[in-house]
């Protein structure tokens, strides 16, 4: 517990990186669609005065896109982020963040000049004091509230185009369970009628820059509410393994004794309360996910549908994956043949690359395998160990990057579903990213994963 009391002692609060920044979710901003908030450093919009960025119009990209989604202006998604706001900061230089306050991946420094080069590890070679310094910093961010973002709790049509703000607050950990639901939810298309076939964040092209930049966001605010510069997200390979090895108590909790479907007392994370899993509840009120508490992690790793995910991914398969010299191909979408996205994404057969959507390989073969709350994609990142798979997924992204070395163009600029073109902003983050912005090798960004490092 020493460990917890002094986690809550270093807390630092500083500008983050994340959903709606708190200084504009007001009527103001709301109604003059402007998000430019003052750098506390000079107090004028932006960093103006100290040239670190300025207020501007939103550039949106005109390129057309696939046929999944068959509407136009009902969805608040659509164009992220105009709907809200058509004049944000655009940074300059090595600076970034809503208010151009903070460096950007992979720099540090007063003026942001220092290069810096991160890494992440196995989980299972971290001493046993990292690894519990992991665990209470998991623990201090679902305990520690998001200074600077709040979350939507409503659309802005229910928002009266913006006159009637409708925000809440919410801790570091749920921000981020937020945002993964808020990018992948239906349409609402009024009464009981909703939209399925959309996701900004799964199913096409972006599905590894967007978690891409989730995970280096998610990074960052542990780096923040700790004021431990150095810390960084270690992953799970799962390669081969036989089972749930990270499922113990000494990790991310073990099995509950009497209930299969819960997880060990004897782990802090049994406490842990999930939100944004009842889709089909927010879709019938015509409702956002508004944080409420809904029960514990659930979780039974290994008692889920064999004929669907009949064991996690071998070596063998990934291996294959890396082989594949297409990043993306056809429909762009789960139905993709050939293509390394779907194929690591896991709708693609990870032994042919053809598409087959009654299985569940690679990452998704994960998600299934929990059998719980990790297999529900709104709300999987509810349970810890969503962010030790996607950081192991990011290093095969990563692998990829650096066998092929694709140029830019290789991302595609146009007909991707919605949201995944190269140049569009992804939902739902606020300072915006496009997805092109993070098909680079991570050590542009500031990381680089231990087994791969070259000598």
């Amino acid at each position: 517990m020493l460990l917890f009391a002094m986690g809550f002692l270093l807390v630092i609060l500083q500008p983050s990186s994340g959903q709606f920044p708190r200084a504009c979710a007001n009527t103001e901003s709301l109604l003059r669609k402007e998000c430019c908030p003052p750098w506390d450093g000079d107090g004028s919009p932006c960093g103006e005065l100290s040239s670190r960025g300025f207020c501007q119009n939103i550039l949106l990209s005109q390129a057309p896109l696939g046929p999944q989604f068959p509407f136009s202006g009902v969805d608040d998604r659509e164009d992220w982020p105009s709907v809200f706001y058509n004049r944000t900061c655009i940074c300059e230089g090595n600076f970034m963040g809503f208010n151009c306050g903070e460096c950007k991946f992979g720099f540090s420094g007063l003026n942001c000049t220092e290069r810096r080069l991160r890494t992440r590890r196995n989980i299972f070679q971290l001493t046993i004091s990292e690894k519990d310094r992991f665990l209470a910093y998991l623990n201090l961010a679902k305990n520690t509230p998001s200074q600077d973002y709040v979350i939507a709790t409503g659309t802005y049509i229910q928002m009266n185009n913006g006159s009637n703000p409708m925000f809440r607050n919410i801790n570091v950990y749920d921000l981020f369970v937020w945002m993964h639901y808020y990018a992948s939810r239906d349409t609402l298309l009024g009464g009981s009628n909703v939209w399925r076939d959309i996701d900004f964040a799964h199913e096409a092209p972006g599905f590894l820059p967007w978690h891409r930049v989730f995970l280096l966001l998610w990074e960052r605010e542990i780096q923040k509410i700790t004021g431990d510069e150095n810390f960084t997200i270690p992953y799970w390979d799962w390669r081969d393994a036989e089972d749930c090895v990270v499922c113990t108590d000494e990790y991310m909790g073990g099995r509950h004794p009497t209930n299969p479907n819960l997880l060990s007392p004897a782990s802090f994370f049994s406490s842990w309360q999930v939100i944004c899993t009842r889709s089909e509840e927010y879709n019938s009120r015509e409702a956002l996910c508004n944080a409420t508490s809904e029960g514990p992690i659930l979780r039974n790793p290994g008692n889920n549908d064999k004929s669907r995910t009949p064991r996690l991914p071998s070596s063998a398969e990934v291996e294959f994956c890396l082989s594949l010299t297409q990043y993306e191909s056809g429909p762009m979408d789960k139905m993709a043949n050939y293509s390394f996205r779907n194929t690591l994404e896991g709708f693609a057969d990870p032994r042919t690359a053809i598409s087959n959507i009654s299985q569940s390989g690679l990452h998704n073969a994960l998600h299934i395998y929990m059998n719980g709350s990790m297999s529900q994609v709104q709300g999987s990142a509810n349970d810890p160990i969503f962010v030790l798979h996607h950081t192991f997924v990011d290093s095969i992204f990563e692998q990829w990057l650096r066998r092929h070395r694709p140029m830019l163009e290789v991302y595609p600029a146009a007909n991707a579903p919605i949201g995944h073109n190269r140049e569009n902003y992804m939902v739902p983050f606020i300072p915006l990213y496009r997805n092109g912005e993070f098909f680079k090798p991570s050590r542009e960004l500031g990381y680089d994963y231990e087994y791969l490092q070259e000598p």
